[in-house]
């Protein structure tokens, strides 16, 4: 997550330190160490496919929940520290409003998609999934976007890996094409005094169109709505 200055405002988007593609194919990165990147970025790239041969919302339900159900405690640990150390450099007050907000696009999400599982929710979910082209691109989005970072380069003291980093993507998923909210949850605040909002069951998003320079950002496949800066926050009307 990083703070941007434009307009002399601050915005933020979930960007992790990257590195380009090209990156990748350093030289320096030499016998089993490249030999398993590519066989870890195969195994994400036939988990996406599988998520692509969904047909209705019902069958991406399933096939998520059955990804998600893989991640053992430890794994959803590191995740959450993950979240924990993105969240702790962000500036206060903003930094206390906005936390929970993310622990609900990551963990909320979670525990919603594991529910509707059990109760067997999503065999009644026949529903085709909304707006196929920008779902199937969003699939061959997630493994370039789980190896855009060099997890090297940070101190963290856990491995956070691009295993980890699919979950992000699949609960991304989950709530954008099964759900069809956006991608970061309702009433979650931007510096300004701007928030993603809900309109009669239409979102709208300050930073929607904003990110398109930015691959791997889940804003440019969410159903949200781009709106202007110049145009009065909910709260306000």
């Amino acid at each position: 997550m990083t703070l941007r200055i434009r307009q002399e405002r601050i915005i933020w988007y979930w960007r992790p330190r990257y590195h380009n593609k090209s990156d990748l194919d350093d030289k320096s990165m030499t016998g089993n160490n490249e030999k398993n990147l590519s066989l870890k970025k195969e195994e994400i790239a036939v988990i996406a496919r599988r998520l692509e041969m969904a047909k209705t919302k019902g069958d991406l339900g399933d096939a998520i929940a059955r990804e998600a159900n893989l991640y053992s405690l430890a794994d959803l640990q590191i995740i959450g520290g993950r979240l924990c150390l993105e969240v702790d450099v962000l500036p206060e007050p903003y930094r206390s409003r906005v936390r929970p907000f993310f622990h609900k696009q990551i963990f909320g999400a979670h525990h919603r998609l594991l529910l509707m599982h059990r109760s067997n929710q999503f065999s009644h979910a026949g529903e085709p999934i909304r707006d196929r082209e920008i779902f199937e691109k969003f699939c061959m989005m997630i493994p370039e976007g789980c190896f855009t970072w060099d997890e090297h380069a940070e101190r963290t003291p856990f491995h956070y890996s691009p295993r980890h980093r699919l979950f992000y993507y699949l609960m991304a998923a989950f709530t954008m094409f099964v759900l069809d909210q956006p991608g970061h949850p309702v009433g979650m605040p931007f510096p300004g005094g701007f928030a993603v909002e809900d309109r009669n069951g239409i979102y709208y998003c300050l930073i929607r169109d904003r990110e398109k320079e930015v691959f791997f950002s889940i804003c440019n496949f969410c159903p949200a709505q781009q709106i202007e800066e110049n145009a009065p926050a909910l709260s306000e009307r």
